[in-house]
């Protein structure tokens, strides 16, 4: 386990409440991968909706459009109903029409979501953004998906 991984997992053992301790899992996060955006949805999967459990950086206007995603929906809810991670380089450029024009109004270049997994069953979504542009490199990737692991089944 690497040093991110043994500081999240000694943060998730923490006591603290669980939103306290998902925004300081958020901000190691983020100064880990030098980025200024995270968020974490989770699932409700009979309605198929992503609610927002926590998140830093995010400009206040936005937090009413990402406090539930419908899957299908945006980055986190492509993630979601793929069940795999999706990486965008430049969200303020992209045209693949993943990201929902209201994100370009965060200023992120690179972003990447995954999912949160329980075992096999999705949880719900990790995502991080910085503002600069950035391809998140596969040992990126693979590291939030083991952070998400870690926050979902703690």
């Amino acid at each position: 386990m690497n040093e991110l991984s043994q500081q999240i997992q000694s943060l998730l053992k923490s006591g603290e409440a669980r939103p306290v301790i998902l925004e300081k899992v958020l901000r190691q996060v983020l100064q880990h991968f030098r980025s200024e955006t995270a968020t974490i949805h989770t699932l409700e999967a009979e309605k198929q909706l992503l609610h927002l459990a926590a998140q830093v950086g995010l400009p206040p206007q936005m937090l009413d459009f990402v406090k539930t995603i419908p899957v299908g929906k945006g980055i986190a809810g492509q993630v979601a109903e793929e069940n795999r991670p999706v990486t965008i380089c430049n969200l303020q450029t992209d045209i693949t029409g993943v990201a929902q024009p209201l994100a370009k109004q965060t200023g992120i270049g690179g972003a990447l979501c995954v999912p949160m997994r329980r075992g096999d069953t999705l949880v719900g979504t990790f995502g991080i953004g910085t503002v600069r542009e950035y391809d998140y490199s596969a040992v990126e990737i693979n590291l939030l998906q083991d952070i998400a692991r870690l926050v979902a089944t703690n």
